[in-house]
């Protein structure tokens, strides 16, 4: 079952529980985009562990694919939890992480509680205020 939260000027998030189809393929990707968009949510949370481990091989682009759909359609996703296992020996999914934690549509965080204080800070920074 999805919670959906977020009233009035905060963005609408939608968060997806562990449970569910696990992201394989770019077709599944599109299947969370179009869960995003049946809610009209701006961020969608979704668990690390509802990505299968071709999500975190940049060599198979489908992390490339599957985000580069949700900037198009201006849709933030965050991946949250545990992802050391994939980025743990360095190399190239680590630096794309680092680049995607720096802008302001794709997230790699370590729980909801870092997702929610991270958008926090971004609505603070957006409107001006401390």
């Amino acid at each position: 079952m999805s919670d959906l939260s977020g009233a009035g000027p905060a963005p609408v998030v939608l968060r997806l529980p562990a449970e569910g189809p696990v992201v394989r393929d770019v077709g599944a990707g599109m299947d969370l985009l179009g869960e995003a968009f049946g809610h009209d949510a701006e961020w969608l949370v979704v668990p690390a562990a509802r990505f299968g481990e071709e999500f975190f091989t940049l060599r198979t682009r489908l992390a490339g694919e599957i985000t580069q759909k949700f900037a198009q359609y201006r849709i933030g996703l965050a991946v949250v939890g545990d992802i050391s296992r994939y980025t743990g020996a360095g190399g190239a999914l680590r630096d794309f992480v680092r680049e995607s934690n720096r802008g302001g549509g794709l997230w790699f965080l370590a729980d909801e509680a870092e997702f929610d204080a991270r958008l926090a800070a971004s609505a603070h920074a957006r409107s001006g205020t401390v």
